[in-house]
């Protein structure tokens, strides 16, 4: 089994990209995906974590992740070495910043440049899911892209698609 840690903030969509996730791995037949949320206080802002699970047999473990393969972290104030702490062996974190990281575990995208040149607001999530696509191998850009334009609003669905589609481009170079 793959699980996946969403870290956000509340407002930011980390629960949607976690559900979108399940969704575009959902698309083949031989998989079976879960994707929940987990709030402190429900307000704008506040810290949140969603998880994925992705596995080829049936998903009876509905617990939070504690060890993930991958920790997607859409705010950089949210990454910390506790993050790390959170990986799996050989787990990789992939963290929305302009910072440059020194740790081979960890994937840098500024999401934020992405997110404000084609969506024209810092909402960073399908960002992260496209840069996901391109470093887990784990779902290919194009589900997502299905994904999202059968479940968000067709003007809001165009620009996602091409958010999605440059933060793949940037993170598989």
């Amino acid at each position: 089994m793959k699980e996946i840690i969403w870290h956000g903030r509340g407002g930011q969509g980390a629960f949607t990209a976690a559900r979108l996730l399940g969704e575009a791995c959902a698309l083949d037949e031989d998989s079976f995906v879960l994707a929940f949320p987990s709030f402190g206080p429900e307000r704008r802002g506040a810290p949140i974590r969603a998880f994925t699970k992705l596995d080829s047999t049936p998903i009876g473990n509905r617990s939070e992740v504690a060890k993930a393969d991958y920790s997607i972290i859409l705010d950089d104030t949210l990454f910390s070495e506790k993050t790390l702490d959170e990986l799996k062996p050989g787990g990789k974190v992939l963290l929305n910043t302009k910072k440059q990281i020194d740790d081979p575990r960890v994937y840098t995208i500024d999401g934020d440049d992405i997110a404000q040149k084609y969506i024209g607001r810092p909402i960073t999530n399908t960002i992260l899911l496209g840069a996901f696509a391109a470093v887990s191998g784990l779902v290919e850009e194009e589900r997502i892209e299905q994904v999202i334009s059968e479940t968000m609003p067709q003007r809001i669905a165009e620009k996602n698609i091409k958010a999605v589609k440059a933060a793949y481009k940037e993170a598989a170079e």
